[in-house]
This record gives structure tokens, C-alpha cells and sequence, in this order.
């Protein structure tokens, strides 16, 4: 299992048969220098939320490689309107799709499109791959719902979490909620990218460590091997 980090919330999920990728902001990311879409070949295209900066290349991606676009009902039929094979959920639902098992989670926080239209409850989502689980977050807060997940889906391999602050979890909050979750291993994204949500890199770390855990940090472009 391959878990590659393009920056901000941007993450592509290699597994042996199928490409997945997660939320797709690149071109309009100030942190990404020549990043050239054609080069994103995805099978599936998974959305948390319809926030500009979990969407933008969505579109583009999609039309570009014929990838089918999971995410909520209202996120599922904004996208089909425009010609593009979805599959809506809503949050606590679950699905077999041909790389896994899907199951939608609370999170909390907000979202619309750049247009102004309705984009549905925003959702972290688990992945069933293989032998593997990863949970992604999404944009949220720190939720006692958190602590549910190893209760019904057993131990993580790998848990995604926001750590920038001002719009999600800062590093105090993601590192409770890693205490909630108990996974082998812990993910920071959707800091950095914008002056709202620098964070000082060393600290966060501290912070996880403080309590048993070891939060790692990617390159843009950088993978987990797991």
C-alpha cells in the first residue's frame, strides 16, 4: 500500500489494482511548483467536503481520466449535473466498491462550493483495503465519535489527520484525537498552505510525542509505504 501526499488535503492511495485520490487541490495550491494534472490517473476521486480547496481539480481530473467521484448526495448530484459518473453516500453509510470497503464519518465543519451552492454535511471516510485501514478525517474538530472507530473497526494502520488549526484541529486537538483512535501510525495534513494554518512543525511533533505517538510530516510528493 502506497500513500502518496500532494499537498494540503491531496492524497493518492496506490493499492494493488486501483488508483484513489482524495480530494484533489493542486493547481491552486502556492506551495505546488509545475504539477501537471495529466499526470493524476485515478479510478476513483474521493471528496470530504466542497470547499475550493478540497475540490478544485475535481473536475478537471474526472473528464481527464473518466474517474468516478464518491462523496455525499448533494457533492454526488452537483457533479453528475455536469456529466460525470458519481456515487453519492451520506454520513454513518458504508460501501463495496471494487478497491474496498467505504464507510462515510462524522466531521465537523462546513460546506458549499466556490458558486455558492450547497455542498451537504462534510465527512471523514475509513478505508477498507486489503488487509489495510486508513482513516481520513476530512476538515473537522476534535469529535467524541472519534472514539468509536477502533471500537467498531478495530486498530487503524494509518489515521489522517488535520493539523493546522483555525479552520480544523490544531495539533493539541489532533493529538487527543489520536489517543481517541489508537492507530499504528498518524498523518498531519491541511496545514501550511495558506498564513491562517502555518503551524511550527517541531512543536506539533512535540506534541504528539508528549503523549506516545509519532505524527509524520510529508514532502509534497512524499509516500508512506505501509
Amino acid at each position: 500500500m502506497k500513500l502518496t501526499f500532494h499537498g494540503h488535503a491531496t492524497l493518492e492511495i496506490q493499492t494493488e489494482n486501483h488508483k484513489l485520490l482524495v480530494d484533489p487541490f493542486i493547481t491552486g495550491n502556492p506551495l505546488v511548483e509545475n504539477y501537471d494534472l495529466e499526470k493524476f490517473k485515478p479510478d476513483y476521486i474521493i471528496l470530504t467536503h466542497a470547499h475550493q480547496d478540497h475540490v478544485l481539480d475535481a473536475e478537471k481530473i474526472a473528464k481527464n481520466t473518466e474517474a468516478v467521484i464518491i462523496s455525499n448526495a448533494e457533492i454526488a448530484a452537483y457533479y453528475q449535473k455536469k456529466g460525470i459518473e458519481t456515487h453519492g453516500m451520506n454520513t454513518g453509510g458504508a460501501f463495496d466498491f471494487p478497491f474496498g470497503r467505504l464507510v462515510s464519518t462524522i466531521a465537523f465543519h462546513s460546506s458549499s462550493f466556490d458558486d455558492g451552492t450547497y455542498g451537504g454535511n462534510p465527512n471523514g471516510y475509513i478505508f477498507f483495503l486489503g488487509d489495510k485501514k486508513i482513516y481520513v478525517a476530512g476538515d473537522t474538530s476534535l469529535t467524541q465519535e472519534m472514539k468509536l472507530i477502533p471500537e467498531l473497526y478495530g486498530v487503524m494502520d494509518l489515521a489522517v489527520l488535520p493539523i493546522g488549526d483555525n479552520f480544523t484541529m490544531g495539533p493539541k486537538q489532533a493529538a487527543k484525537a489520536a489517543e481517541f483512535i489508537k492507530p499504528k501510525n498518524i498523518l498531519g495534513y491541511h496545514y501550511d498552505t495558506f498564513p491562517p494554518i502555518k503551524i511550527d512543525k517541531q512543536e506539533a511533533k512535540k506534541t504528539f510525542e508528549a503523549i506516545g505517538f509519532e505524527l509524520n510530516l510529508l514532502e509534497i510528493g512524499e509516500s508512506l509505504n505501509f
